[in-house]
Protein backbone atom coordinates (compact mmCIF):
# COMPACT_ATOMS: atom_id res chain seq x y z
CA UNK A 1 0.00 0.00 0.00
CA UNK A 2 1.72 2.95 -1.57
CA UNK A 3 -0.24 5.87 0.59
CA UNK A 4 -0.37 3.69 3.78
CA UNK A 5 3.60 2.79 4.04
CA UNK A 6 4.84 6.16 2.30
CA UNK A 7 8.21 5.28 0.47
CA UNK A 8 9.86 8.87 -1.11
CA UNK A 9 11.31 6.54 -3.78
CA UNK A 10 7.99 6.33 -5.10
CA UNK A 11 7.65 9.79 -5.67
CA UNK A 12 8.60 9.90 -9.61
CA UNK A 13 6.19 7.21 -10.34
CA UNK A 14 3.47 8.43 -8.95
CA UNK A 15 3.48 11.55 -10.39
CA UNK A 16 4.29 9.86 -14.39
CA UNK A 17 0.88 7.85 -13.50
CA UNK A 18 -0.93 10.55 -12.15
CA UNK A 19 -0.04 12.21 -15.62
CA UNK A 20 -1.18 9.42 -17.72
CA UNK A 21 -4.21 7.26 -15.90
CA UNK A 22 -7.51 7.58 -17.31
CA UNK A 23 -9.51 6.41 -13.95
CA UNK A 24 -10.68 9.12 -11.89
CA UNK A 25 -10.49 6.93 -8.70
CA UNK A 26 -6.88 5.46 -9.34
CA UNK A 27 -6.17 8.87 -9.96
CA UNK A 28 -7.66 9.96 -6.56
CA UNK A 29 -5.18 7.19 -5.03
CA UNK A 30 -2.43 8.50 -6.54
CA UNK A 31 -3.13 12.13 -5.61
CA UNK A 32 -3.38 10.63 -1.05
CA UNK A 33 -0.35 8.77 -1.73
CA UNK A 34 1.47 12.07 -2.82
CA UNK A 35 -0.37 13.82 -0.35
CA UNK A 36 1.55 11.17 2.18
CA UNK A 37 4.78 12.29 1.15
CA UNK A 38 7.51 15.09 2.42
CA UNK A 39 6.06 18.49 1.03
CA UNK A 40 9.64 19.32 0.84
CA UNK A 41 10.12 16.53 -2.17
CA UNK A 42 6.36 16.51 -3.37
CA UNK A 43 5.99 20.34 -3.87
CA UNK A 44 8.60 21.13 -6.24
CA UNK A 45 8.25 18.07 -8.08
CA UNK A 46 4.35 19.02 -8.36
CA UNK A 47 5.31 22.49 -9.74
CA UNK A 48 7.60 21.23 -12.10
CA UNK A 49 4.77 18.91 -13.45
CA UNK A 50 2.71 22.05 -13.70
CA UNK A 51 4.97 22.80 -16.96
CA UNK A 52 3.89 19.82 -18.83
CA UNK A 53 2.35 20.26 -22.44
CA UNK A 54 0.10 17.44 -21.06
CA UNK A 55 -2.94 18.48 -20.11
CA UNK A 56 -3.42 15.94 -17.20
CA UNK A 57 -0.43 16.55 -15.98
CA UNK A 58 -0.44 19.97 -15.21
CA UNK A 59 -4.48 19.18 -13.88
CA UNK A 60 -3.89 16.54 -11.58
CA UNK A 61 -0.70 18.58 -10.08
CA UNK A 62 -2.25 21.47 -9.74
CA UNK A 63 -4.91 19.28 -8.14
CA UNK A 64 -2.62 17.61 -5.94
CA UNK A 65 -0.97 21.02 -4.86
CA UNK A 66 -4.51 22.09 -3.74
CA UNK A 67 -4.80 18.85 -1.37
CA UNK A 68 -1.23 19.62 -0.04
CA UNK A 69 -2.13 22.99 0.68
CA UNK A 70 1.37 24.13 0.87
CA UNK A 71 1.30 27.93 0.84
CA UNK A 72 4.45 27.85 -1.19
CA UNK A 73 2.90 26.53 -4.42
CA UNK A 74 1.05 29.86 -4.67
CA UNK A 75 3.65 31.54 -7.04
CA UNK A 76 3.17 28.89 -9.50
CA UNK A 77 -0.35 29.09 -9.89
CA UNK A 78 0.47 31.20 -12.99
CA UNK A 79 -1.69 33.41 -15.06
CA UNK A 80 -1.45 30.91 -18.28
CA UNK A 81 -2.57 28.32 -15.62
CA UNK A 82 -5.64 30.39 -14.26
CA UNK A 83 -6.50 30.74 -18.11
CA UNK A 84 -5.33 27.67 -19.83
CA UNK A 85 -7.30 27.24 -23.08
CA UNK A 86 -7.82 23.65 -21.38
CA UNK A 87 -11.11 23.78 -19.17
CA UNK A 88 -10.00 21.15 -16.92
CA UNK A 89 -6.90 22.47 -16.29
CA UNK A 90 -8.30 25.56 -15.77
CA UNK A 91 -10.58 24.32 -13.05
CA UNK A 92 -8.41 22.46 -11.63
CA UNK A 93 -6.43 25.88 -11.03
CA UNK A 94 -8.72 27.54 -9.89
CA UNK A 95 -9.37 25.28 -6.93
CA UNK A 96 -5.84 25.28 -6.23
CA UNK A 97 -5.72 29.43 -6.00
CA UNK A 98 -8.47 29.70 -4.15
CA UNK A 99 -6.38 27.18 -1.09
CA UNK A 100 -3.54 28.61 -1.96
CA UNK A 101 -3.99 32.66 -2.13
CA UNK A 102 -2.13 34.37 0.13
CA UNK A 103 -4.88 36.97 2.11
CA UNK A 104 -3.22 39.96 0.43
CA UNK A 105 -3.55 38.66 -3.00
CA UNK A 106 -7.22 37.67 -3.03
CA UNK A 107 -8.63 40.73 -4.55
CA UNK A 108 -6.27 40.49 -7.50
CA UNK A 109 -7.15 36.97 -8.02
CA UNK A 110 -11.09 37.51 -7.73
CA UNK A 111 -10.37 39.85 -10.50
CA UNK A 112 -8.39 37.53 -12.57
CA UNK A 113 -11.37 34.71 -11.99
CA UNK A 114 -13.45 37.46 -12.69
CA UNK A 115 -12.45 38.00 -16.09
CA UNK A 116 -13.19 34.85 -16.93
CA UNK A 117 -16.78 34.88 -15.89
CA UNK A 118 -19.33 33.81 -18.84
CA UNK A 119 -16.57 31.07 -20.24
CA UNK A 120 -17.99 27.46 -20.83
CA UNK A 121 -20.51 25.32 -20.07
CA UNK A 122 -22.37 25.05 -17.22
CA UNK A 123 -20.04 22.37 -15.45
CA UNK A 124 -17.33 25.60 -16.32
CA UNK A 125 -19.28 28.26 -14.89
CA UNK A 126 -20.62 26.17 -11.74
CA UNK A 127 -16.71 25.91 -11.29
CA UNK A 128 -15.68 29.31 -11.53
CA UNK A 129 -18.48 30.64 -9.41
CA UNK A 130 -17.61 28.34 -6.45
CA UNK A 131 -13.81 29.25 -6.85
CA UNK A 132 -15.07 33.18 -6.71
CA UNK A 133 -17.45 32.86 -3.70
CA UNK A 134 -14.97 30.58 -1.85
CA UNK A 135 -13.02 33.98 -1.44
CA UNK A 136 -15.61 35.73 0.16
CA UNK A 137 -16.55 39.22 0.26
CA UNK A 138 -13.56 40.83 -1.98
CA UNK A 139 -15.07 39.46 -5.17
CA UNK A 140 -17.50 42.15 -5.12
CA UNK A 141 -15.91 44.80 -6.95
CA UNK A 142 -15.02 42.05 -9.64
CA UNK A 143 -18.67 41.09 -9.56
CA UNK A 144 -19.90 44.58 -9.87
CA UNK A 145 -17.17 45.51 -13.11
CA UNK A 146 -18.53 42.02 -14.55
CA UNK A 147 -22.25 43.14 -14.38
CA UNK A 148 -21.62 46.17 -16.24
CA UNK A 149 -20.65 43.84 -19.29
CA UNK A 150 -22.22 44.18 -22.83
CA UNK A 151 -22.45 40.63 -22.88
CA UNK A 152 -25.36 38.98 -21.12
CA UNK A 153 -23.25 35.60 -20.78
CA UNK A 154 -20.92 37.57 -18.35
CA UNK A 155 -23.85 39.40 -16.94
CA UNK A 156 -25.69 36.66 -16.41
CA UNK A 157 -23.07 34.59 -14.86
CA UNK A 158 -21.36 37.29 -12.80
CA UNK A 159 -25.18 37.99 -11.17
CA UNK A 160 -25.64 34.31 -10.28
CA UNK A 161 -22.69 34.37 -8.93
CA UNK A 162 -23.46 37.17 -6.98
CA UNK A 163 -26.61 35.52 -5.40
CA UNK A 164 -24.52 32.29 -4.53
CA UNK A 165 -22.32 34.77 -2.65
CA UNK A 166 -25.05 36.05 -0.48
CA UNK A 167 -27.00 32.71 -0.66
CA UNK A 168 -24.90 29.47 -0.43
CA UNK A 169 -27.69 27.48 -0.42
CA UNK A 170 -29.25 28.10 -3.59
CA UNK A 171 -29.05 26.49 -6.26
CA UNK A 172 -26.64 27.01 -8.86
CA UNK A 173 -29.64 26.42 -11.60
CA UNK A 174 -31.76 28.62 -9.51
CA UNK A 175 -29.11 31.01 -9.51
CA UNK A 176 -28.53 31.35 -12.89
CA UNK A 177 -32.17 31.29 -14.21
CA UNK A 178 -33.13 34.31 -12.00
CA UNK A 179 -29.63 36.50 -13.10
CA UNK A 180 -30.90 35.85 -16.85
CA UNK A 181 -34.33 36.73 -15.87
CA UNK A 182 -32.62 40.19 -14.25
CA UNK A 183 -29.99 40.45 -17.62
CA UNK A 184 -33.14 40.00 -19.97
CA UNK A 185 -35.00 42.27 -17.93
CA UNK A 186 -32.79 45.18 -17.51
CA UNK A 187 -33.43 45.61 -14.23
CA UNK A 188 -31.00 45.32 -10.82
CA UNK A 189 -32.26 42.71 -9.05
CA UNK A 190 -31.74 42.71 -5.52
CA UNK A 191 -28.58 44.41 -3.89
Amino acid sequence: MVGTNPDSGLLEALVERCAVEPDFFVRDMLTWALTRLPVEITVPRLRTELQSERAQARSQALHTLSKIGDGSAWPSITRSLLHDPVDEVARSAWRAAVVLVPAREKEGLAAELAAQLGRGDRSVHLSLSRALVALGDVIEPALQTAMASADPAVCAHARATELLLRDPEAGFDAAIDEARRIVALGTQGPT
